[in-house]
């Protein structure tokens, strides 16, 4: 990340293509552009025009709908058909088709789409003739000329009946990995994210779509972002492939101070796994679209903290300098784990976030909140800095993401794959107090070549409390895993504040795993069974 002092911008950074309304904010001509009016457009153009429109006063999106597409529920909005033969680049023999989302129900602010051929961007008219209106139960002449668009799809000639990326709504953005299952969100920006006052959700409000070579599997495009905090401009070259990975460069030009700013911020569920079943009323054992946490410090340790659907809001920050990576990730991969043959949680992608320069000082901070159900994301992770954006200066930000099933560049150690907790004590043996029981169980790594005779150790600390029966142990079945497991004691029977524990296995003091991270939130004391 590198920072300059705010530079004013020249004409020949303006003449973008939609200049004029993007930096005054006024609504756009009733018509679109004809055939042959473009405007020379390249990453540098953008950033002017993000930079000059920071230095203007915020004017919120206007939300156009008309009284026939805002009155539409869910399942009549979704009934609006995309005409696929009416896809951009459907005749030109690309690697890539682009089909546009109609604007409606919550995507109630429509954004502007700019194809971008030889350094030129033209603007992309929204046109009722684009979409099929007959399931919804409205006219296409009800529909007004120029509405603008609510996101659009990315295919690839790979598969051109399901889209591989999508980008509508707010700042947000989804890709699938080859099993074409999409999981969790990415944001452009997150601000005030976790904080008592009301988040802030920064809009994409333009889209610019650059023409691929007829031969690439690589998509650039760009996006203009703006919210009452900040403007900036951003470049996505999407690659895709199994394993599908977005380089993203962006730049930020803040209007005013901003107290938490978040960076690459992933959104994900969970609402029950081995470790909580506090909303354990469901036939299916687990639901969630990740299940963990995954950092990689600037120091090179490996992190893993389970993710919890928490009675109350939890934020916790994981103090770093240059952290190498982090993400939300989906590690268990089997069927049996979820028994879900509707939407398929054992095929929903890990998102792994990889700084392209040092982030500097700062935290990966992650965001849990309560949920009742599984139709809402209610798990934030991203990277805040620890100086405080203030206006008036550039920041960039150059990242990479990958959508995929296994890390591709995970550590040598050993990693976890589960954790259970339950009631503590010996079993058999009448108990004099409390204590709840963690299990987590490792594979990989050397954990294969350890002998009979290798004197495998847990290593563990907590904030509070007493550490009981810590043992280590080869689980028996599964001959090249191991498993940790221990008792914690509270120091004392009305303590309900949170714990923070930390665990790895140890030989000869050679770390052989991961680090293992846990928040444990004691219950009431009533609730507490000996």
């Amino acid at each position: 990340m590198s920072r300059r002092g705010f530079l004013r911008s020249s004409a020949a950074l303006l003449t973008v293509a939609g200049a004029d309304w993007l930096l005054s904010g006024a609504a756009a001509p009733p018509q679109g552009p004809h055939e042959d009016t473009a405007a020379p457009f390249d990453y540098a153009r953008l950033k002017g025009l993000a930079r000059a429109r920071a230095a203007q006063p915020y004017v919120a999106p206007a939300k156009r709908l008309p009284a026939a597409i805002a009155a539409l529920d869910w399942d009549h909005w979704q009934a609006i058909r995309f005409r696929d033969e009416r896809s951009l680049w459907v005749e030109d023999g690309l690697r890539f088709q682009v089909r546009f989302a109609h604007p409606g129900y919550t995507l109630d602010k429509p954004v502007r789409m700019y194809e971008v051929v030889n350094g030129a961007a033209r603007e992309i008219t929204f046109d009722a003739s684009l979409f099929d209106y007959s399931r919804a139960g409205i006219r296409a002449a009800a529909v007004p000329a120029n509405l603008g668009f609510g996101g659009f799809r990315i295919l690839h000639h790979t598969d051109w009946t399901r889209d591989c990326a999508a980008f509508q709504g707010a700042s947000y953005f989804r890709a699938v990995t080859g099993d074409m299952q999409y999981g969790m969100s990415q944001r452009g920006l997150a601000i005030n994210c976790g904080m008592t006052e009301p988040e802030e959700f920064p809009d994409f409000i333009a889209y610019y779509l650059e023409r691929p070579a007829r031969d690439s599997s690589r998509l650039t495009l760009y996006g203009l972002l703006d919210s009452p905090s900040v403007s900036g401009a951003y470049r996505f070259v999407i690659d895709v492939g199994d394993t599908q990975i977005m380089d993203i460069d962006s730049a930020l030009y803040p209007r005013r101070p901003i107290e938490r700013l978040g960076i690459a911020p992933g959104t994900s569920m969970f609402l029950c796994g081995k470790n909580d079943r506090r909303i354990g009323d469901d036939w299916r054992p687990e639901i969630h679209d990740s299940d963990g946490l995954q950092i990689c410090t600037g120091a090179g340790e490996w992190i893993w903290r389970p993710l919890v659907n928490p009675a109350a809001v939890r934020v916790n920050s994981f103090v770093d300098d240059a952290p190498r990576g982090f993400g939300l990730m989906q590690r268990e991969r089997r069927f049996e784990q979820y028994q879900d043959d509707g939407v398929f949680y054992d095929k929903r992608p890990s998102v792994w976030v990889e700084p392209k320069s040092s982030w500097h000082k700062g935290a990966v901070m992650l965001v849990e909140i309560p949920t009742p159900d599984e139709t809402n994301d209610n798990i934030v992770a991203f990277w805040t800095p620890e100086d405080k954006p203030q206006a008036g200066t550039e920041y960039l930000y150059g990242y990479r993401l990958y959508w995929c099933r296994e890390h591709p560049h995970g550590p040598k150690q050993a990693t976890v794959i589960a954790t259970r907790t339950g009631v503590g004590g010996v079993v058999g043996a009448k108990r004099s107090h409390f204590a709840w029981r963690f299990v987590i169980d490792f594979a990989g790594g050397d954990l294969a070549m350890l002998g009979e005779s290798a004197h495998v150790v847990p290593v563990i600390s907590a904030s509070r409390g007493r550490i009981e029966i810590p043992s280590a142990r080869r689980i028996v079945p599964h001959p090249q895993q191991w498993r940790a497991i221990f008792d914690l004691a509270l120091p004392n029977d009305n303590l309900v504040d949170p714990v923070n524990l930390r665990l790895y296995l140890s030989l000869n003091g050679q770390a052989l795993t991961e680090t293992w991270l846990y928040q444990y939130m004691p219950p009431p004391p009533a609730q507490r069974k000996i």
